[in-house]
C-alpha cells in the first residue's frame, strides 16, 4: 500500500499592514517554540521605526522573533521582520538579503518583493500569508507563490481589522484557504507536519 506522501514546506512568509500587530501577537505568539521552519514577515511600519515591534513580539512568543539582518541564513522556530525602511529578499542561496530600492506600493519594505523574491528561492515548498492591512501591497506576490506551486493563505476579510489587503488578494487569486486570523496557527502547524 503506498503512503500518502505530503508536500515538506520550508518556509512561511506574511504579510500585514494597518491591525498587523495584534495579528502578528496572536498569530506568532500561539506557533510552538519548535515550529519547523523559519517565517519571514513584511509590516509596513514607518521609516524611522526602531526594533521596538520584533523586540515586544520576541517577549510574548514562544518562537524567536528578531529583525532580519543582510546575509544571515534562516534558521527553523524563528520569524525574521523586515527593518524599517528596508525590503527584505530571499537569496537564491536562501540567505535574507536588505535592499534599499525604491518603494514599491507605496511600501519599503514591501510585501510584494518578500513574497516574490521567496516565491522564486523556495518555489512549492512555500507557504505565502496576507492578513489584515490597507491598501493592496501583497496581492502581487501571492499570485507569484501560487503561480510558482506554492500554498496560500488569506485571512478572511470579514475578520480583517483592515480588509483591502485581504480583498485585493481574493480578487486577484483563489486561495487554498480563506480562514480567521485565530485559526492560521493550527492550520500552520497541519500543514507543516503533514496533516493536510
Amino acid at each position: 500500500m503506498r503512503k500518502n506522501s505530503f508536500r515538506q514546506y520550508k518556509a512561511v512568509v506574511m504579510g500585514v499592514s494597518t491591525g498587523g500587530v495584534m495579528a502578528l501577537k496572536l498569530v506568532l505568539g500561539a506557533l510552538p517554540q519548535y515550529f519547523p521552519i523559519p517565517i519571514l514577515v513584511v509590516t509596513h511600519i514607518k521609516p524611522d521605526s526602531d526594533d521596538g515591534l520584533a523586540v515586544l513580539l520576541d517577549s510574548l512568543c514562544s518562537i524567536k522573533v528578531k529583525e532580519a539582518d543582510e546575509q544571515e541564513t534562516m534558521v527553523s522556530g524563528t520569524a525574521y521582520l523586515a527593518p524599517a525602511n528596508y525590503h527584505l529578499l530571499v537569496e537564491r542561496n536562501f540567505s535574507l538579503a536588505l535592499s534599499i530600492d525604491p518603494a514599491v506600493n507605496f511600501a519599503r519594505p514591501s510585501v510584494d518583493v518578500l513574497f516574490e523574491s521567496a516565491a522564486n528561492a523556495f518555489g512549492p515548498a512555500l507557504i505565502g500569508i496576507i492578513m489584515t492591512g490597507a491598501g493592496f501591497d501583497g496581492s502581487k506576490g501571492l499570485l507569484k507563490i501560487k503561480e510558482n506551486g506554492g500554498l496560500v493563505i488569506v485571512q478572511d476579510p470579514a475578520d480583517a481589522e483592515m480588509d483591502s489587503m485581504p480583498k485585493s488578494a481574493l480578487q486577484l487569486l483563489k486561495a487554498d484557504h480563506i480562514v480567521k486570523l485565530n485559526e492560521i496557527p493550527e492550520l500552520l502547524m497541519k500543514l507543516v507536519q503533514g496533516k493536510i
